[in-house]
């Protein structure tokens, strides 16, 4: 049974909320950036395969995680001074990727226009299926069903319109 929603009542709640809490004049983040996100894989060398080798994400570093002995810890530079990090837990029965209201929807990651195309093509030629949207996100899933888009936008931007 689908739920009744009120479109003009959500647009209200937006405008209201945008006037009370977006400054004309915002303060520097307190942040200097994102260290790095951490997802779960289950399989060490297929997931370096897919982000190294497929998206060209280099592999920086590997060692045992600190909090769960025999489980690896491993990062991608994303660029800009970012990481996309996994860990595996061996031993553990993590079942797969469940994408569930309040959990993670999707990790989205700028390349340039020329990076985009060329990332597409590998997407296309490696058989993964994916989904483009408004001609500058590709959406797709790693090996583990984690989605993941491709954004030939800037940093700061979403579809033409400056959102920091």
């Amino acid at each position: 049974m689908a739920m009744s929603v009120d479109y003009p009542a959500i647009e209200t709640a937006r405008e209201r909320i945008r006037e009370a809490h977006l400054r004309a004049h915002r303060p520097p983040s307190s942040a200097r950036g994102l260290h790095h996100f951490a997802l779960i894989c289950s399989d060490v060398e297929r997931t370096i395969a897919f982000y190294q080798d497929l998206l060209e994400f280099p592999l920086t570093e590997i060692f045992e995680n600190r909090d769960y002995r025999g489980s690896n810890h491993f990062f991608f530079d994303i660029g800009n001074g970012n990481l996309l990090a996994f860990f595996d837990f061996p031993g553990l029965d993590l079942g797969p990727y469940a994408e569930v209201l309040g959990g993670l929807h999707h990790i989205a990651i700028s390349v340039d226009p020329v990076t985009w195309e060329r990332l597409r093509g590998r997407l296309e030629a490696a058989g993964v299926p994916h989904q483009i949207e408004s001609g500058a996100s590709i959406y797709f899933r790693d090996p583990d069903g984690t989605r993941l888009e491709l954004l030939a936008d800037p940093l700061g931007e979403m579809y033409g319109s400056r959102v920091i």
